[in-house]
């Protein structure tokens, strides 16, 4: 099925314990407050000047500190079935969106977008 996908955001993911020192961190790097409201309140972030990215930071139990990247998609289920076909697997259905593991066995995640905001100009257009 036809649809749009694209990279959306780097997210942050830190124990608990890290987490104001990192959101300070990022803020003084990036000059800009990670302060726009999300749904979750375990995440902070923004979208970054210039630009139609975001950076979050998300306060997580124990574990070690890492990084991964969202894709946002208009269809869900056809971009994580694209990504399986690609190699990929599921892990998890978290909230609203799955996260997943690439071939290398690095986790990402796949969002849905509000309707009509990924178009031809900010995304790939999947056939």
């Amino acid at each position: 099925m036809a649809h749009y996908s694209r990279l959306g955001k780097i997210v942050m993911d830190v124990p608990a314990d890290h987490h104001d020192q990192e959101v300070t961190f990022w803020e003084g790097a990036l000059g800009q407050k990670l302060d726009v409201p999300m749904r979750h309140p375990e995440y902070q972030g923004t979208v970054l000047h210039g630009q139609d990215f975001a950076l979050l930071i998300q306060r997580t139990g124990t574990g070690p500190a890492r990084v991964h990247v969202d894709i946002h998609t208009d269809d869900l289920a056809a971009e994580v079935a694209r990504l399986e076909q690609l190699g990929a697997e599921r892990v998890a259905q978290r909230h609203t969106w799955w996260v997943m593991r690439d071939p290398a066995g690095l986790l990402f995640c796949v969002l849905q977008d509000d309707s009509g905001t990924l178009t031809g100009a900010n995304a790939h257009r999947w056939e």
